[in-house]
């Protein structure tokens, strides 16, 4: 495939944007390849600016379950280009969004919209120290909150994809009081909580890890999330921005059957558009200004052309249907990929769950960021760029989840499945990756 018009690009964004891209893992330096420039996109295909065509399974990381370009979206954010774009005042469509997540969601009474995860995170941090007047919260390693300073710390993909443990420009100071775990290990946990419990405000957990590839959550470890929050007057924040109406209509708390206090949403209520939101028990969020005095704001938060695209995505997913579909999907992608790795004689465990997925190239189970970080990042690199060869982008990244959806019809998915077999092989040749 030719890439000249990409190339081009790319060497003039570098100029003008730092490191020529404006989130790290597009850059493609993980995998050895400069990143595609994208002129459009349709159903589960995407088309570069030199005119190739590839099936795409990062989505945008996520939102586009329905596929790129959907109907049912497009017409709604339309109708609402028509009148406007954001006025910073009220309207119609924000308060029907936030009924429709507050009837989806089982946990959520009342819920803020923002405009990213990352805001999110961050406001629902801050909401629970403000409520609990503790300072210090839980973490857990390779579980990423988005990019405010105090949740950088052992923070999943993007840290883990360039190899920095940490950033500069994080004082010490502000990271004094994340106390950052093992993920699913639930002796460690108590082993904090029994030191630090009294002073612990919230653990904040993504209920499926999928920033660092997917890693399940272990049998029993939300649940005991659940009891030592309660036990110990902390708040459980879950932070859905992934697997929020990816896992179902409820999320991942509906999915395991947990309650959490807290909801940290993104991705999907967007429909492919900017936007985060929090949300939880009445009582706590009545603390949000101007209710209460915990404060937080934001210009362009439940803008008219996010809560259209947002609300049109999630009246289709509630109609059901789509996530059985969509399940049965993934198990076949996943079944093919798992046949084609053994075909080649290459070590990779594939982790999965709903619509998400993730091979490692490893041959040990993946359930933690140190097991995680075992995987061939080599291989995987090889892998990444012998199926954007053959028209199949998977993302520049081994430790980021690959997502099916919607648009992905069978043709596509054994397409995909026959790309890897011949990819694998290469994969086998080039790296030492055996069963």
């Amino acid at each position: 495939m030719k890439r000249s018009v990409s190339k081009r690009l790319y060497e003039e964004a570098c100029k003008v944007i730092p490191g020529g891209v404006n989130s790290p893992v597009r850059s493609g330096k993980a995998v050895g390849f400069e990143p595609l420039f994208i002129k459009k996109a349709a159903g589960c295909r995407i088309t570069d600016e030199d005119g190739n065509v590839y099936i795409d399974y990062v989505g945008s990381w996520g939102p586009l379950i329905l596929g790129h370009s959907n109907p049912e979206v497009q017409e709604e954010i339309a109708k609402v280009l028509d009148r406007g774009t954001s006025y910073g005042i009220p309207t119609r469509i924000e308060v029907e969004m936030a009924g429709k997540v507050v009837e989806m969601v089982p946990s959520i009474e009342m819920v803020r919209m923002v405009n990213s995860g990352t805001e999110a995170a961050m406001s629902a941090i801050r909401l629970a120290r403000g409520y609990t007047g503790r300072k210090k919260i839980i973490k857990f390693n390779g579980c990423y909150h988005g990019h405010g300073d105090s949740l950088l710390v052992k923070s999943g993909s993007g840290l883990m994809t360039f190899g920095i443990p940490g950033t500069p420009g994080v004082p010490e100071e502000i990271v004094a009081h994340t106390i950052s775990l093992p993920y699913n290990d639930l002796p460690g946990l108590r082993q904090a909580m029994e030191e630090v419990g009294r002073e612990v405000a919230a653990i904040i957990v993504e209920p499926v890890a999928a920033n660092m590839g997917v890693v399940l959550p272990a049998q029993g470890f939300l649940e005991g999330l659940r009891c030592i929050c309660s036990e110990y007057g902390a708040l459980l924040i879950f932070d859905e921005v992934i697997t929020g109406f990816r896992l179902g209509p409820g999320g991942a708390q509906h999915y395991f059957g947990i309650t959490p206090d807290l909801t940290c949403l993104g991705k999907i209520i967007g429909g492919g558009l900017p936007v985060g939101a929090y949300g939880g028990r009445k009582d706590i969020m009545e603390h949000v200004a101007p209710a209460g005095n915990v404060y937080q704001a934001g210009t362009l938060s439940g803008n008219p052309l996010a809560m259209s695209a947002g609300l049109a995505m999630l009246k289709a997913l509630d109609r059901g249907g789509i996530y059985e579909q969509l399940e049965k999907k993934n198990d076949y992608l996943c079944s093919g990929l798992e046949q084609a790795a053994a075909s080649a004689g290459v070590a990779v465990t594939l982790n999965r769950i709903a619509s998400l997925g993730c091979g490692f190239f490893t041959p040990d189970p993946v359930t933690d960021l140190e097991s995680a970080a075992k995987a061939d990042t080599k291989a995987y690199a090889v892998f990444f760029r012998e199926m954007v060869d053959r028209g199949v982008y998977f993302a520049p990244s081994q430790f980021e989840a690959f997502f099916v959806g919607a648009a992905h019809e069978q043709e596509d998915l054994d397409v995909t499945i026959q790309a890897a077999y011949d990819a694998l092989k290469v994969v086998k040749q080039k790296c030492e990756c055996g069963l």
